[in-house]
């Protein structure tokens, strides 16, 4: 079966003011469909044709990586706001981040230093190893700490692309912004 764009399970318009429908309709309706569909069209024919996006983020180089990459990353991220939902977070995940960084505030600091510092374009992760510990990890380009038997738990998107027409280059105003729009029941089951 062929990769799909996944249904936003929000209204483009629900995260305003911090992300407009504009952004959403270049990021997700052009820039995430557009992964979508080089994913289909490069692992046609190829061993990947069937996979699905995880085998092709452990397993697949180049083109067919990096599209299948950023179109997991992409619905991983979008998927993890929503204009309801706890806006912290909850149970295990809870006690995991004061456990791993001390208080909820302190994990925000942290992560927003990494995505703030990233060179260029990528991705900042939250994620969890083989024991459960968390960390945050940065990803350039299309990576994906899968690639590197970690478990993810919360993206943010530092392309460019995420946030320019709302943020331009301000992308410590976008990080800002990134908090309230998470949804931390979503992203508390990731765990």
């Amino acid at each position: 079966m062929a990769f799909q764009l996944p249904e936003l399970p929000y209204a483009l318009e629900a995260l305003e003011p911090y992300i407009s429908r504009r952004t959403l309709e270049f990021h997700y309706g052009k820039h995430h469909q557009a992964y979508v569909n080089n994913a289909n069209k490069l692992a046609e024919g190829t061993r990947f044709e069937g996979a699905d996006l995880e085998t092709i983020i452990r397993e697949a180089d180049g083109g067919l990586y990096n599209n299948g990459a950023q179109a997991w990353n992409h619905t991983f991220y979008f998927m993890g706001f929503g204009p309801e939902g706890a806006r912290e977070p909850q149970g295990a995940l809870a006690e995991a981040i004061e456990r791993d960084f001390g208080s909820f505030e302190q994990f925000k600091e942290a992560f927003n230093q990494k995505a703030a510092t990233l060179f260029g374009s990528g991705w900042a992760w939250l994620v969890k190893d083989s024991e459960g510990r968390l960390s945050i990890v940065q990803e350039s380009n299309a990576g994906n700490p899968m690639r590197n038997g970690l478990t993810p738990i919360l993206t943010c998107d530092v392309w460019e692309h995420a946030y320019y027409l709302d943020y331009q280059n301000r992308r410590p105003d976008y990080l800002s912004s990134f908090w309230n729009i998470l949804n931390w029941d979503v992203i508390s089951e990731r765990y």
